[in-house]
Parts: C-alpha cells; structure tokens; sequence
C-alpha cells in the first residue's frame, strides 16, 4: 500500500512478475478491497500463485518511524514482515516508508549474530559493469567495526548474486593515500587487511562509477549524499541533452539520427533496471523498492528478492561474519 503510487504500480509489476517467472508465488498484503478491485482491473484473479492478505492500516510516507512501530501493528508493512518471520514468505519487498520499514523489520526479524547494525546496499551502474554500495541511509554514524560488518556483508551478497569467489571490496575515503581518511577508516582498513576479505584499499567518489571495485563501503551518512548527488547529476546531464537537442532546427536533426544511441544510453543507465535496495544483516529478507517505483521498476525489486532467496543470502552473511569473528577472537 506503499510508495506514491500504491496498488495501481504494485498489482501489475506482480502480474508481470508471475507471468515471467513460473516458479515464483507472490502474497499482496494490503486493504483487501483495493487490491482486489485493482487485481480485477488488470484482468488478474487470485490462484496458487498469487493470494490476497488483508491488513486493515497503512503507514504513511511520512510517518515517523516509531510511530508506525507502536501504532501501525496491523499495517501492510508490518504484516507483511510478519510473514516472513513466520516463514510464510521467503522475503518482502516493499516501496514505503524506509525508515519505517527498516524499523519494523529490524524488531520484527532481528539482526544476525554478529551483526550490530543493519545496512541498505544496493546496486549501480559502472563503466565496467555494475557494483554494490552500501550503507546507504540506514546508519548515519558508523564506528570502524560498523564498517567492517558492513564491508562483510556487501562482500558476502555481491559473491552470492554475482557469482564471484572474491568480490574486490574497497573503503569510501577521500584519497587512496593510508594516510588519508578519519581514524574510523583507517582503523575499519586495518580490520580489513587483516581479514580474508579481498580487500584491496580505499577508493575515491569517481571510482564507485569507474568499476574498480565489485562492492564500495561507506557509512550511511556519506552513501546517501553520495548516491543523491550521483542522481543529481544524472538528471542535470538529461536535461542538458534534451535542451541542446532541441535549440534549433539541425540540433533536432542530429538528436533524431542520435536517437538509437541515446535510446541505448537511457537503458543502460535506467535506475528503473536498480531498483531494489536490500536490508542487509537481517534474519530475513527485506528489499525496499523506490517509492516513485512503476511497474518496470518494482519488478526489478522483486527480482532482485527472488535472486537473495535462491542464493539464501542471509545464511550465507552469518556463516561468513561467525567465522571472521571467532578468526579474530583467537588470534
């Protein structure tokens, strides 16, 4: 029931997901009577694949987290993660509140032995590919066993989706330089080194888009500015394309002969085709869909939930940081 478009974005994604993936069973938990009407709507009907949920309150965008954590028990959200404690569902995606859902989640779900904080990571684009960043808002001030965690983590995930013994994993700091950075860095690349983590040292704003690394850390702090300025940007450089296409009659010509191009640029940098950030460190699976998401977008949410089921990533995580953690109690 979340996110700015609610079931009108949610219902057809889900269509559109069950149709492309024949193994995948879907549970839309909401106003029973909305979802049914918009289900109905789309020419959708309820089945094995795909059941309905009533839950009989909502969690507003701008909700206060701990509001909707002491008052909001019967939300869509809440239920809905619920479930997946339950082991009713494998995982939830939602488009809503993310403080609230992250809130919810970590109480619902509890964080993994081990694992102090949870994260948001997600992933982007490069030049060579795509890499994963987190923490991306859900830690604001992160101490170095905090980043270590979070370098684990990222590490574990990336190697589970992206099907790499040794992702390269490397700190958000303001120069290569050891001498660089604030003492948390340097302390967390210490934490690192020592580690059989494939870390390979701290990295710079340009390379998170140069590819250098499969999986950039940082706090939640510097990762949320960091990934708002890169959207930033990205909107001012479309505009700028848009305006110089169209000053005059030959600019319009070229941007018609540009169009397979430019056509082939969008896609490729399409947020749409990132859409789906996961909590990671949690006893459970919870992707956070944008909440301007449409369909094209939430379907990447969902998809990206499925491919952390198939992978079992959270078992994977606790495996990793358990071993890492009893390596440095003996040592």
């Amino acid at each position: 029931m979340g996110g700015d478009h609610g079931p009108s974005v949610i219902v057809p994604a889900a269509l559109a997901m069950l149709q492309e993936q024949p193994r995948l069973r879907l549970i839309l938990v909401g106003d029973q009577d909305v979802l049914a009407a918009e289900l109905a709507r789309r020419g959708g009907t309820t089945g094995e694949r795909l059941t309905l949920h009533h839950a009989s309150q909502q969690v507003a965008m701008d909700e206060l987290p701990s509001q909707a954590l002491r008052y909001k028990k019967d939300s869509s959200m809440r239920v809905a993660i619920n479930l997946v404690k339950e082991g009713r569902a494998s995982a939830c995606v939602s488009a809503g509140n993310t403080g609230a859902l992250m809130a919810i989640a970590r109480f619902v779900l509890k964080t993994l032995p081990g694992v102090e904080r949870p994260a948001i990571i997600t992933t982007l684009p490069t030049i060579q590919g795509h890499t994963h960043m987190l923490d991306l808002g859900a830690n604001v001030d992160s101490c170095a066993e905090h980043l270590f965690q979070f370098a684990v983590m990222g590490s574990v995930l990336t190697s589970a989706v992206d099907n790499l013994e040794h992702p390269r994993v490397g700190l958000l700091n303001i120069g290569e330089e050891e001498i660089k950075g604030n003492e948390r860095v340097k302390e967390a690349a210490r934490l690192l080194m020592e580690s059989d983590i494939n870390y390979v040292g701290f990295v710079e704003g340009d390379d998170i888009y140069r590819g250098t690394v499969d999986v950039v850390v940082c706090d939640g702090f510097v990762g949320n500015v960091a990934l708002k300025t890169s959207e930033g940007v990205a909107r001012m450089i479309t505009a700028f394309m848009k305006q110089e296409f169209t000053r005059h009659p030959m600019t319009r010509l070229a941007g018609l002969l540009a169009r397979p191009v430019l056509r082939a640029l969008r896609d490729r940098i399409d947020p749409r085709r990132y859409n789906g950030a996961s909590f990671i460190g949690l006893q459970g699976i919870v992707i956070k869909s944008h909440g301007s998401a449409d369909t094209l977008s939430f379907s990447q949410a969902i998809r990206e939930a499925m491919v952390e089921v198939e992978k079992d990533v959270p078992q994977r995580i606790g495996s990793q940081l358990e071993s890492l953690l009893l390596e440095r109690a003996v040592g």
